[in-house]
């Protein structure tokens, strides 16, 4: 093969020999440089991205860090009033008594209620501020109204007990 490339070479004329070379380099020069600016255009979008990268990092040290702070706090004791009370008195602070149909507890740690019309984003609203009294949603059925975002609700909530 050598043989064969080395022949072709020779076989050719000096001036196209110096075409040869000359085009050779120019597609090497061509090359390298279509090269170089792709690595510096990736180097900079890499550059541009770690610094991102490294905002977010420390965001997610700071998060990381309040929540060991949050998790290590005493968790606040439940309240002592009556769970009814305390559940009536969150869905009329949260406009929802208009729909509340019916409230029952059958004992001091579960209550049931039933709401005939509710939008659906208010009553996930209450079910979290419920949460943060220590109420939790121990069983629900949800079922869809004819009116758009509005559900009819009956659930069964309970207080969390201590751990």
């Amino acid at each position: 093969m050598k043989q064969k490339l080395l022949k072709i070479w020779e076989s050719r004329s000096p001036r196209d020999r110096v075409i040869i070379i000359v085009l050779a380099v120019v597609v090497g020069a061509a090359l390298y440089l279509w090269l170089a600016q792709s690595a510096y255009r990736a180097r900079t979008q890499l550059g541009n991205s770690l610094t991102a990268l490294r905002a977010q990092a420390v965001r997610l040290n700071q998060d990381a860090a309040e929540l060991e702070r949050v998790r290590a706090l005493p968790a606040p004791p439940a309240s002592k009033t009556d769970l009814r009370t305390l559940v009536q008195a969150r869905a009329e602070a949260a406009g929802l008594a208009r729909a509340l149909v019916r409230i029952d507890a059958p004992d001091a740690n579960q209550v049931q209620v039933v709401f005939g019309a509710v939008a659906f984003a208010d009553w996930l609203a209450w079910i979290a501020s419920l949460q943060a009294e220590h109420i939790r949603l121990d069983t629900g059925r949800i079922e869809a109204l004819t009116t758009a975002g509005m559900v009819g609700v009956t659930a069964t909530l309970t207080r969390a007990r201590a751990q």
